[in-house]
Order: C-alpha cells, then structure tokens, then sequence
C-alpha cells in the first residue's frame, strides 16, 4: 500500500487518524504502533515477523546498555553494542543483498533506526525506552517507514513521551501531504513517462540531447517521487504530533555537489555523518584520512541502495567528487558567477543519476557514453517529439525542482486543486510507480 493509492487516501488514511485523533492520549502509542502493524502488513504480512524482532531486539538491547553503562560495566556494555550492529548489519545484508529473498519494504530504513538508537544509548545521548509500545510506535511509524526520512530516536524521544495535538500543525500537516501528492502524481509520475521511452530505445539509436532529456527526465522524477513522499510523511507525521525533519531543500539550486548533499536525503547524510564519518575521524586526521573516510561513507551509502555494481559506482562516483571538490574544485569554481556552479552541479548529478537508474554498470557505462557525445546524431526526430510533448512538462519541472512558485504551496486552494487533481489522475492511470521501493 503506497501513500499515493486510492485505498491509503480514502480507505486507511481517514480511518486510522479517526481512531488515532480519538484516542486518549496514553494510548496514541498503542493505535500507531498497531496501525502502522496492519499498513505493512497490507502489502507484506509475512515480514512483520522481521520487524518486530528487530524491534523487540534492539528494545531489550537498548535496557542492557543503559544498565551496563549505568553500571560501569563496559566491556558488557561494547560486547551488546557490537551484537545488536552486527545482527541489524547480518538480517540488511541477507535480504537486501543476497539476492535470494525479496526484499522487505522499509527496511533499509528502519534497520538504520534501530542502530542508531542503540549507537546512541551506549553513548549516553539518550536513555533507554523503557515502554516496548512507545519503542514499537517508533521503529513502525508508517509515514516515514517506507521511504523516510530516517529518524533518530533522540529526534522524537519527547513526543514519543507526549504529543501537542493542535489545529495549526493539523492544519500544515494536511497541506504537506496534499503538496506532496502532487509532486508524486503530477509531475513524478509524468516526468517519468520520458524517462521510460527514450530507456526503451536501444543505446546505439539514441541521439546526444534524447539521451540527456531521459537522463534529465530521471533526476527529477527521483526528485520530485522521493521528495514528495518525504512531504506526504512529514505531513501524516505532523497531523499525528509529530515534527519530523526536512529530507530535501531544493537540491537542484546548489552551486557544488557538496551543497547539493546538504539538500538531498538529508537525513541519510546526517546519519553516515554522525554514525561513519565522524568516527572513523572526519576531517580532523589529515588530508589523506579524511579521502579515506570520504570514500568509505559513499562507498557504504552507494551499497545501502543496492546490491548492483552501478550502485557502488554511484556512491564512489559522488565520493571523488566530493573530495575533488575540497581538494581545488570549490575553489576554482568561485572564482566565476554562479551560474557556472548551478550547471555543473546539475550536469554532474544528472550523469550520477544515469548510473542510479539502470539496471546495470554496463547499461550505465553505455548511457554515460552518448551523453558524453559518443553517437554520430546530436539529435533525430525522436528528440523533436519528445520535446513538442515534454518540454513544457520538463520546464515546469525544472522551475518547480528550484523552488520557483514555493509560495503558491501556502495557500489552501493550491492544496485543493493539487489533492482533486492528484486523485483525477489516479483513477484514470495505471502508471504509478513508486521508485525508492526498488532501495
């Protein structure tokens, strides 16, 4: 069940937030948690089991490690910690990487989750949660648990304990998901429609500027489909007392790659930050230890979204750059307008993305090719048509993935207008893909 379905949007939503809105208030835990159980066990029952042993497991391994450091004890308490990474590593590993077993929705997510709130009990950021219903609520939230953003305990350890319920934050929260519908249905799913012709077509026809129409077309339906379902989760997430963080702030508008990570999964960024980066030491060992760590997160963040080699070149691809960027990059490109930065940061994304979106590294490598002027055609007829039928769609993607008209999502009709038309196109198309399902 996904969040832009007529039965999540009519059938579920509604039910579950009367239930939940009417619910006194020690046991809006309990309705969450429970909700959240029968939202995922809707399209995969036979994985609850999954994730409510990795729930229950690091609930109890989290009472231990408040004891063992309560207690001094910390060889128990480091002998706990490596336990509770190692299995939540061990069950990611098998189902996501095996290749064997289908993969389980969300688990990437709350599998990141978990570790952290372990991570940061054995640090002493946070004390243990003693209630197995709050600690379940957390780890199943069913707005964020399919596609984030990725929650750190400590981020909700207070409204876990009590949530404000008003009608300012219900009122935003309907807003958020009403827009963010809008971005998934009306310009994700349209876009995408691009993407998937000129993918068709076989590489040795496709002409220079078809190529870079799919390949743009691609970046933001992956922008517009994830950054909308992070909307529609802070939304939920707000109607429900929650005030979850921003996953995006138009990625689009940055003048380097290492802006561009600031504003893209930011919460992905933030949790290799706090929990690899910074361990392993960051920047403060030298040049040659900070590239090594560099390459170690990408490398690692390449290989959370999949198990194919293109994933891992993706990561590594962007980790170069990165450090390309720090080395004399960064530097260099100050030196002239900004404008020079924007268009190098969106053609460098855009071939990053290509790679992203295959199936394979070859695939990829070929794609890269003619994007990169390997094919007699700067452009064919092909390219004419999918302009004359796309363009005005790609361009109000484009102004749209900058933040122009950002004002217009404050008004209540634009909400009104996005809902009723979102909805239109879901009951008169089939094509309604939900890419991050894939990670």
């Amino acid at each position: 069940m996904v969040f832009s379905s007529l039965i999540f949007i009519f059938r579920f939503l509604p039910a579950f937030l009367a239930v939940y809105l009417l619910a006194p208030d020690r046991y809006r835990n309990l309705v969450l948690f429970m909700g959240s159980l029968v939202f995922y066990a809707w399209g995969e029952p036979v994985y609850i089991g999954l994730m409510l042993f990795s729930a229950f497991f690091d609930y109890g391994n989290g009472l231990v490690l408040e004891y063992a450091r309560m207690r001094g004890k910390t060889g128990l308490a480091g002998m706990v910690l490596t336990g509770s990474i190692l299995v939540n590593l061990s069950l990611l590993a098998i189902f996501k990487y095996s290749g064997v077993l289908p993969l389980p929705v969300g688990i990437s997510f709350y599998t990141f989750q978990t570790m952290s709130y372990t991570i940061d009990v054995y640090r002493g950021g946070v004390k243990a949660q003693k209630s197995l219903t709050a600690f379940g609520a957390y780890v199943a939230m069913f707005p964020q648990l399919i596609a984030g953003p990725i929650v750190r305990y400590k981020d909700v350890e207070a409204e876990l304990k009590h949530r404000n319920l008003n009608l300012r934050d219900g009122y935003e929260g309907i807003g958020r998901f009403c827009m963010g519908l809008g971005k998934k249905v009306l310009l994700a799913n349209q876009i995408g429609l691009l993407w998937e012709t000129v993918i068709k077509l076989p590489s040795g026809e496709l002409s220079m500027l078809t190529a870079w129409l799919g390949s743009t077309a691609f970046a933001l339906q992956l922008y517009f489909d994830f950054s909308g379902y992070s909307d529609m989760a802070v939304g939920m997430a707000q109607m429900m007392g929650f005030h979850l963080q921003e996953n995006f702030h138009y990625p689009y508008w940055s003048g380097s790659i290492t802006e561009f990570w600031r504003r893209w999964h930011i919460s992905l960024g933030q949790w290799f930050r706090e929990y690899v980066y910074i361990p392993l030491g960051g920047n403060r060992k030298g040049l040659l230890l900070q590239i090594r760590n560099i390459l170690v997160v990408w490398m690692l963040t390449g290989i959370w979204h999949g198990r194919g080699w293109n994933f891992l070149a993706w990561g590594l691809y962007f980790g170069v750059l990165l450090i390309l960027e720090k080395w004399f990059l960064l530097k260099w490109l100050s030196r002239f307008p900004s404008a020079v930065g924007h268009l190098y940061t969106c053609a460098a994304v855009i071939l990053g993305m290509t790679v992203f979106a295959v199936d394979s590294l070859p695939d990829g490598i070929r794609m890269i090719a003619v994007l990169l002027g390997g094919t007699a055609k700067l452009w064919d007829a092909e390219t004419l048509w999918l302009l004359s039928n796309y363009g005005v769609l790609l361009l109000a993607g484009v102004f749209g993935a900058v933040g122009s008209g950002k004002r217009l999502a404050a008004y209540p009709v634009v909400w009104i207008l996005s809902f009723f038309l979102s909805v239109a196109y879901i009951v008169d198309s089939a094509y309604n893909p939900f890419l991050y399902f894939r990670f």
